[in-house]
């Protein structure tokens, strides 16, 4: 499956709602320090639920720990300075999703990294700066599940609709 990464992130319910979209997508979740909050915080547990248990989730000290940790993967920058569209890449299993900060997104020195393959972004329209990280994250996996045809997905009810 896919794997989303933030690096640095410092807002609590986005990490807790990425928590909840790997848990459902089936992705792994990477989240480089230093974070803005601790994961036991309360306002991470509420935005994930009841995920956390079923969510594949990593904490790495630094980017050269998520490197070490991912191996050989194709790593995709998002950022709103990229000129490649989000729907103009063909995702492979095991590609890295890697979004910056809330405040300032991804560092120069991590965009410029030999690791990344490319800079991507989500269009918006003129004027806007940027997208809730953990929306972002949403629509980059989901376009990435969908090449792959939804695998794994399950059909018909949710679980947690049946009564």
């Amino acid at each position: 499956m896919f794997r989303i990464a933030f690096h640095a992130p410092e807002i609590p319910p986005n990490t807790g709602s990425a928590i909840r979209l790997a848990a459902n997508t089936g992705a792994e979740l990477h989240l480089v320090e230093p974070l803005g909050f601790r994961l036991d915080e309360r306002d991470v547990r509420r935005a994930g639920l009841d995920y956390h248990e079923l969510a594949d989730l990593h904490v790495h000290h630094d980017l050269g720990a998520l490197w070490a940790a991912i191996g050989p993967a194709r790593v995709y920058a998002f950022t709103a300075h990229a000129t490649t569209l989000h729907t103009e890449v063909d995702y492979a299993p095991g590609d890295v999703l890697l979004f910056g900060s809330e405040s300032v997104g991804l560092p120069a020195a991590v965009l410029d990294d030999p690791r990344v393959t490319a800079r991507v972004r989500l269009p918006m329209v003129a004027g806007s700066r940027s997208l809730n990280l953990a929306n972002a994250a949403a629509v980059a996996v989901y376009e990435a599940w969908r090449q792959h045809g939804f695998t794994g997905a399950t059909a018909g009810e949710s679980p947690a609709r049946r009564g």
